[in-house]
Formats: C-alpha cells, structure tokens, sequence
C-alpha cells in the first residue's frame, strides 16, 4: 500500500475485506452499513465500466473493487473534503488504474461521462427530500443526508442517461419512500427487476431497500427474501457475515 498523509482528525479503517482500508473523518460522514449492503447487492459484469454517484469517500467502488471483476470505476462526489479523502483512499490501496474520482455535482456529469457508455451505477443518495426532517448543522452530513443538491429524479435522470441499454442501476434507500422510488424509475425507463428488504430484526419493521433496475427492459419485479441483520442473540446474522462480508 502506498503512503498517504491524513489530515487533522482522520484515520485509516481496515474494511476486513482482501486488505483494502479506507480514510475517514468522524466529524464528517463516515460509511454505515447501507453501503457495504449495496457492494454486496450490485452486480457487475466481467471487464464493466460502473460509475458510483454521491460516492462519498469511495467506500463501494472500494469495496466492489474486490468483490466484482469490473474493468473501471468513475467515483462521482460534490463535496471537495470528501473527494479528497476517497482520492487518497484510492492511493492508499493502490487502485488508481481502475478507480477515477471525480469532483463535481452530478447533474454535470454528461461533461465527463458519455451517454450509454456505462455498464452499471450504483448510488447511496441522500434519503431525505429538502425541507423533511432536521437538517444536520453540518453542512457535509447535511448534503449527505438531505436532497441539498440533487433530487432523487435528478438522479434517475443522469442514471438513465451515463446507461447502456440493458445496463443495471442499483442503489440504496429508505422504505418509505418506495412508491416514488419505483414510480420515479418507470418514468426514466429505469425498469425496477428487484429488490430486498433489510430488516434490524425479524419482529421489526425494514429500515433499508436494496433495489436493482434495468434501463429499457420490460414489466416483472423479484422481491427476494429479507435480509436480518441480528439474530435473536444481537448478533449479526450468518448471512450478513457471509453474504454481505459484514
């Protein structure tokens, strides 16, 4: 691994996952299980090109990294701090010649990513729509958490676009608001193909969906099992550990 200089207040995680590790800054925004879950979710064909929207400090393209066979990564992020902990992740894991991180908002992104030329996009967007809920003082967390700058159809949209016909999109989000999520993916020809529900534990009720759609295909949804993250010990399930690497 190279060496990487931190700056004030971070440190290096090891992701337990073939060696990689990752910097973070508490004081920011640093991963949580709804990315990992998404690593294990996506699919990626052998030699693919993927593109990771709101990548944040890069944790699933890191993660996918080791976990698909994909040729390239593009990891899109706003937020210049977060750009440049995730740029010198990529350094630290010696992933710089198929991981490329880009600063910029995504609903630039046909700049830099042509239309149809990707094969699969991954996405841990914001969860709450702006004006819901209590904004974090911090304005990271805040653009982290909240639809500050992109809305959930801003992106739907640019998914669609960076797509190949029959490429896949998946991405992470909150149950409540599956109706417009699966709507809003009909709308752009993002045709929802599955989906899976996690729950904390069996008695409760889900906190996060997994869904997995196909840009220009027809009607016809999997909704696979659900997915427990805690046994009835409080112990993480022997599928989260195994399936998911948790």
């Amino acid at each position: 691994m190279a060496e990487v200089e931190l700056r004030d207040g971070e440190r290096i995680d090891d992701l337990e996952c073939s060696g990689l590790k990752i910097i973070q800054d508490p004081k920011r925004f640093c991963f949580g299980m709804d990315a990992v879950l998404l690593s294990g979710f996506a699919k990626v064909p052998e030699g693919g090109e993927v593109v990771d929207y709101c990548t944040g400090t890069g944790i699933i393209p890191i993660l996918m990294s080791a976990k698909t066979k994909a040729k390239h990564f593009t990891c899109v992020e706003l937020q210049p701090e977060s750009a440049d902990m995730a740029n010198r992740s990529i350094l630290l894991n010696d992933l710089q010649e198929r991981l490329t991180l880009v600063e910029a908002n995504l609903l630039d992104a046909a700049s830099f990513i042509p239309a149809g030329s990707m094969d699969v996009v991954t996405v841990n967007p914001p969860y709450l729509k702006e004006g819901s809920g209590i904004v974090n003082p911090s304005s990271a967390k805040a653009i982290a958490r909240h639809e500050l700058s992109c809305s959930l159809m801003d992106i739907l949209q640019e998914s669609a676009r960076a797509l190949k016909s029959g490429g896949h999109f998946y991405m992470v989000h909150r149950p409540f608001r599956l109706a417009e999520i699966l709507s809003s993916m009909q709308k752009v020809h993002l045709e929802p193909k599955r989906i899976r529900f996690v729950y904390p534990r069996v008695d409760a009720e889900p906190v996060m969906l997994l869904v997995e759609g196909m840009k220009g295909a027809g009607s016809g949804m999997v909704v696979e099992k659900p997915l427990i993250i805690y046994d009835e010990n409080g112990q993480y399930t022997k599928e989260l550990k195994e399936d998911y690497k948790y």
